[in-house]
């Protein structure tokens, strides 16, 4: 194949929970190739169970490489996106310290008490770091955790980066910060004064400088110049596209899969105590614009408690995947409004009351009740991340969610001045990250 015909590209590294991807770009933000991995989980040294970064690493690094030597497209520019909540420790020569630890481990809040306790206590300093008190979701706690748990190995820190940050390093060697890494839920960005919280530095913590994420690094990379962006978290970089085509109208975007996240980047008004208590946080875009959100697990609610329903009913466990929408029934279920399975919202194990179930005879009749329940969640998250003067037009639904009609039906009949939309837009966390690399294509 001549120069003349090899397709120029932008490669996304896509990394979530469960599938790890590699994304090909061309200049009209299509995708032309794609590959994706599944990794084991390893131990860390506690023996909780995290991600196989020496595995994951690897197979990046010789994916990039298969790419060039293969020939069939010349990338022109590297950028990322991950999952959150997600830390990488290096030494002063670089070198990683550190597990990539799971931000599931279990974290005891109380033995973090005076990093809240000095701040003004755990409902003011959480309004100022637009965080709740999430444990290790919270990154900023996973670097106290270290500090106190790991003296030996935190003796050793030098520099400490997000995840995709990391990704980046790989490739350039530069330590940098995003601001979207930053600002989500890491109870390290003070809102109210759009910098780093004073916390850090009573701390002895250091942390480089974010970045504009549209900016990369010139990078030499298997003896070819490839631009390196930064890196972004995924819920942030999923709004660029909308942001791109939906012009100057108002809309939430609902990002569903094991969690059912709505982000308001319209938002100017403050987060607030009443607001923090409900599951709401802080996001912020690539150019430090902060995205009001409200985050539940309600995906994993879903998931859990349909098994539970199947094992009720006698059913296969993906039995829901065959129950058609039924809107008239739908209907009944708003009108009454009752919270039949989550009475007292969602309880710590995530289970619905199971005794309700004696209540229907059908599978059909408690899956829409149960669907509706998660959708008035959802629609109390969507007013909750409103500002007063809002004017929200759309709704726009990505994920999975989108797919499930019940869940689109009882939205759309809460939400009946607003048009639920399902943007065209698929894999729109790496498009977002790509669309930041367009200068460079």
């Amino acid at each position: 194949m001549s120069i003349k015909n090899v397709k120029k590209v932008i490669a996304v590294v896509d990394i979530g929970k469960t599938n790890k991807k590699i994304f090909l770009f061309d200049d009209s933000f299509n995708v032309v190739s794609q590959n994706y991995r599944q990794f084991n989980e390893v131990k860390d040294d506690d023996g909780f169970p995290c991600d196989d970064l020496d595995a994951i690493e690897e197979w990046i690094l010789s994916e990039i490489r298969r790419i060039q030597s293969e020939g069939n497209y010349k990338i022109k520019a590297i950028n990322f996106s991950t999952h959150g909540a997600s830390l990488v420790y290096l030494n002063e020569k670089g070198e990683r310290l550190t597990p990539l630890y799971n931000y599931l481990k279990p974290l005891e809040l109380a033995d973090y008490s005076f990093i809240y306790d000095t701040n003004g206590g755990v409902g003011e300093f959480s309004r100022q770091t637009a965080s709740p008190a999430y444990g290790m979701l919270n990154a900023g706690m996973q670097m106290i955790w270290l500090k106190n748990k790991k003296p030996d190995v935190w003796k050793n820190v030098k520099y400490i980066l997000h995840y995709p940050q990391y990704l980046s390093y790989l490739f350039t060697k530069e330590i940098t910060a995003d601001y979207t890494s930053i600002g989500a839920h890491t109870a390290i960005w003070d809102f109210d004064h759009m910098q780093y919280h004073k916390w850090l530095k009573d701390e002895g913590i250091s942390l480089p400088e974010p970045c504009n994420g549209k900016v990369a690094i010139k990078a030499e990379v298997n003896g070819e110049p490839i631009a390196i962006g930064s890196g972004l978290h995924d819920s942030s970089s999923s709004l660029i596209p909308i942001l791109e085509s939906n012009g100057d109208d108002d809309f939430v975007l609902l990002s569903t899969g094991t969690w059912i996240i709505a982000m308001n980047p319209f938002s100017k008004e403050t987060l607030t105590a009443h607001q923090l208590k409900n599951n709401c946080l802080c996001f912020m875009t690539p150019l430090k614009k902060q995205v009001k959100s409200s985050m539940q697990f309600l995906g994993h609610v879903h998931e859990l408690n349909t098994k539970a329903f199947c094992d009720y009913y006698d059913l296969p466990e993906n039995y829901f995947l065959n129950v058609g929408l039924n809107k008239k029934l739908c209907e009944d279920i708003i009108r009454e409004g009752r919270q039949v399975f989550f009475p007292n919202k969602v309880p710590e194990d995530y289970m619905a009351d199971l005794g309700q179930l004696k209540r229907y005879d059908s599978f059909e009749k408690a899956y829409h009740q149960l669907v509706y329940e998660i959708s008035y969640l959802v629609f109390e998250g969507i007013q909750l991340i409103l500002d007063s003067d809002s004017n929200l037009r759309s709704i726009y639904i990505t994920g999975g969610f989108n797919k499930n009609d019940i869940f689109v039906e009882c939205l759309s009949q809460m939400l009946p001045e607003q048009k639920i939309k399902f943007p065209n837009v698929r894999n729109a966390s790496a498009l977002g990250a790509a669309l930041l690399m367009k200068q460079y294509l």
